[in-house]
């Protein structure tokens, strides 16, 4: 098994992209320089030490580098020795509302970052359950299906937005239903799901799916994100907001919390309704009726003596950065000197 001791440095790696493109910017930027100084080949002779490929290869060292250098950050281990374990728990699937009515604002930032802060610390309170993620719009899909590995949890929730659902709408009877099917029913623990929803549901009955969740064993708690007074949903356009959702009349269409129908979901799937503000997301509270649950004792093997091996990336870093000092970044005057390649005419 492979973790990592410090998974939060891996996020660096996300600047690779910008470093790539920030190089490719600035060379086409030289190469448009040189080319404003007059034909492609006088230039090349009037500047015979200058390489148009050196630099390529030692930036790619470089990132290479770059990336051994991070995930060494990371400290990556590997499990050894095993052990097995009994642990008594249940089974558990957050079912996130990722509708565009999730970005408004009456909860700051808005409805969704809290619904998910909410369930991050949910996580990182977890002992003995299982748990997996579901997340819907007009659609519903598994983001994360059940698992004991909190770490890999708490990546998956990071990843969650707006864009993650291709279809926009709101199906909260389909994600239940969806929920359901992702559970295993043949391991015997008991089975509960947390809808975070503000219940604007437009396309099926989620009542009646709470119920079908519920005659299966199923208990469906619910947490109500919103006002009853609402807000309205903003529109995002690569990351920055440029106004509000309209309605065929020209107003901004206002998004509010549908109290009753959250109401009524919790009572037909047998859970409890808690509506979430800004001191208190209700998250404790359903964990409380989860854990009152009946808890079926599982037995599995976990790893419990781990290995660094964060020697070896930071190794092979160092030998990588040594390897592109020592690339010169221009061409060898001895080579050029040589003229290993030049046809001598007779």
């Amino acid at each position: 098994m492979l973790r990592f001791g410090h998974i939060g440095y891996l996020w660096c790696l996300a600047l690779v992209p910008l470093i790539i493109i920030l190089f490719l910017i600035v060379r086409q930027w030289k190469i448009r320089a040189l080319a404003k100084l007059g034909d492609k080949e006088v230039v090349r002779q009037l500047i015979p030490e200058v390489s148009y490929s050196k630099p390529v290869i030692k930036f790619s060292l470089f990132i290479v580098a770059y990336v051994l250098l991070i995930i060494s950050l990371a400290d990556p281990q590997i499990g050894t020795d095993t052990e097995d374990t009994q642990t008594k728990g249940a089974d558990l699937m957050i079912v996130l509302d990722v509708s565009n009515s999730m970005l408004s604002q009456d909860f700051a930032p808005n409805r969704l970052e809290n619904a998910k802060l909410s369930i991050d610390q949910l996580i990182s309170n977890l002992q003995d359950n299982r748990i997996g993620i579901v997340v819907f719009a007009g659609k519903a899909y598994v983001q994360l299906p059940s698992t004991s590995d909190y770490s890999s949890a708490k990546l998956f929730l990071n990843t969650i937005s707006t864009n993650i659902v291709p279809v926009q709408g709101t199906a909260i009877g389909a994600a239940i239903d969806r929920a359901v099917q992702a559970f295993d029913f043949t391991d015997g623990t008991s089975k509960a799901m947390i809808l975070l929803t503000d219940g604007e549901n437009f396309e099926d009955d989620a009542v009646s799916a709470a119920q079908n969740a519920h005659q299966k064993g199923v208990i469906v708690h619910v947490l109500g994100y919103g006002s009853p007074k609402g807000a309205p949903v903003p529109i995002y356009d690569n990351g920055k907001q440029i106004g509000f959702h309209l309605d065929s009349a020209g107003h901004r269409v206002i998004s509010k919390l549908n109290d009753s129908l959250c109401k009524a979901i919790a009572k037909a799937g047998g859970g409890i309704y808690f509506r979430a503000t800004n001191t208190n997301s209700g998250m404790g509270l359903a964990m409380a009726q989860v854990n009152k649950m009946k808890q079926k004792t599982l037995n599995s093997k976990q790893f419990k003596t781990f290995d660094d091996r964060f020697q070896f990336f930071l190794a092979s870093a160092f030998i990588i950065l040594v390897i592109e000092f020592f690339i010169p970044g221009r061409k060898s005057q001895l080579l050029n000197r040589l003229k290993l390649f030049e046809v001598k005419k007779t």
